[in-house]
């Protein structure tokens, strides 16, 4: 019988006498006296499966579109195979070039720099680095889905154009239909009411704030997709689209966001282990070799906790030498948070109750009037990987920092008015996915997490 099979489930357990057919691509191809022998892979598996075309039934011309890089069409049975690599091949029985390549294909070695394969976002997914990457991908969002099915939570679409900057870092982009070799003014300033939607629009950085109203209404909720920072910064942990997991959650204090979290993590740890098994030996043989331990570590061990204040004084005092040394009221760095996950605590762990003044105008007011009940989980090798708080639920304090903080109230209005009816202790927390892919498969660049990176400078 002729069934036509991924790659994957041929080598996890078909048995040898079957007659298959597979697609793929020729990863390698070399050539023996009696015989030629072809490497394939059709995305399914980090693994690939060789193919044995004996010349007696092939002609050269038929073999020659056996190129690396070409698509093909493979009908055979499956033997035991002699090799080392694999445990069956295909004796091949019918042979189609669907898609054939020339000498020019860019991809012929068997291994590309990193920085190389970035110039060619289109062709790097055929590679084995990157086929592992976005396989691992896919399970990584399948399991955000599940974890938050399973923990009674309910998907949330918030909207991708937006008014407010949720951050208040001023990095957004700007959207608009004004022309802009001629934006017409009224009393020398942009006339906006001439714009799509009569008044500044923006790309989310966040959809933290829409999610609240349903977090207020449904309970517990998440929002999975995509925002964009207009930051400049050009570093490895930096991009102008990415994709942002944020939950909000009623009556949750911080403890409830920090327990959430942990856990959370921990579920997508022992998911990946489950369903990528092949392709985490592979980043740790090729890139992260200590990627089995991070895991060992993730899921052993309590996450670490300590407060902003006592941060600054481990780093103080570490005695260790940094570019600069922080005081109380400063930003930690990626030295600094990293230092404490990788070298103070050697694990993951949460910083909280940091200065009212570093943060958002809608995180919480501690006791002390001087900190606000955020959190964020720092993570070895990548440093910064949630950031969360409770949210200010009391009318009065939500007021006064949006007014130390210089907010145009009427574009607040509505988040405001949260807080009048109905309003209820909450929290929420946000989790760049491209950081914790990071973290997961040992990748050190998110331009090496994303399908096609956009950062700055550059659109790939």
């Amino acid at each position: 019988m002729i069934r036509l099979n991924t790659i994957d489930s041929i080598l996890g357990g078909a048995l040898t006498g079957d007659t298959v057919t597979v697609y793929g691509w020729v990863k390698t191809a070399r050539t023996g006296k009696n015989v030629v022998f072809a490497s394939l892979n059709d995305g399914s598996t980090s693994n690939n499966l060789q193919a044995v075309f004996n010349r007696d039934v092939f002609t050269d011309e038929q073999l020659s579109g056996l190129l690396t890089g070409a698509c093909v069409r493979i009908t055979g049975e499956l033997v035991g195979s002699q090799g080392k690599e694999q445990s069956v091949e295909i004796a091949a029985e019918h042979l189609e070039v669907i898609g054939p390549v020339d000498d020019e294909y860019p991809l012929q070695k068997k291994q590309h720099s990193l920085e190389f394969l970035r110039t060619m976002p289109h062709l790097r997914s055929r590679t084995n680095t990157f086929g592992s990457v976005f396989r691992v991908s896919h399970h990584l969002s399948m399991a955000v889905h599940r974890f938050f099915d399973e923990n009674g939570f309910f998907n949330i679409h918030t909207p991708f154009i937006t008014e407010s900057d949720c951050e208040g870092a001023g990095e957004t982009f700007q959207l608009t239909t004004l022309p802009l070799d001629m934006v017409p003014l009224k009393d020398g300033k942009v006339d906006y009411d001439r714009d799509y939607f009569r008044r500044k629009a923006f790309l989310t950085v966040s959809g933290q704030l829409e999610a609240e109203p349903f977090a207020l209404s449904l309970g517990k909720v998440y929002t999975f997709g995509p925002t964009f920072r207009a930051d400049p910064s050009d570093t490895r942990i930096h991009g102008a689209e990415f994709w942002m997991l944020e939950p909000e959650m009623a009556f949750f204090d911080l403890d409830d966001n920090l327990n959430l979290i942990e856990k959370f993590v921990k579920y997508t740890a022992s998911y990946l282990m489950n369903k990528c098994s092949d392709d985490i030996a592979f980043f740790t043989k090729f890139f992260e070799k200590n990627l089995s331990e991070r895991y060992q570590t993730l899921l052993s061990n309590e996450f670490g906790r300590v407060t902003y204040t006592e941060a600054i004084r481990i780093i103080q005092g570490s005695g260790k030498k940094f570019d600069t040394i922080p005081e109380w009221g400063d930003d930690l760095a990626t030295e600094h948070e990293r230092f404490l996950a990788e070298e103070h605590f050697g694990k993951p762990v949460f910083v909280i109750d940091y200065p009212a003044s570093m943060k958002p105008f809608y995180m919480y007011v501690n006791d002390d009037g001087k900190t606000v009940g955020a959190c964020d989980l720092l993570a070895p090798g990548v440093g910064e990987l949630v950031g969360g708080s409770r949210r200010e639920h009391r009318p009065e304090y939500l007021k006064k920092r949006a007014e130390e903080q210089g907010l145009d109230m009427k574009t607040y209005r509505w988040y405001m008015e949260l807080r009048r009816w109905g309003t209820a202790p909450h929290a929420g927390f946000g989790l760049g996915f491209e950081r914790l892919l990071m973290y997961l498969t040992g990748m050190d660049n998110i331009r090496d997490v994303v399908p096609f990176p956009r950062t700055f400078g550059k659109m790939y």
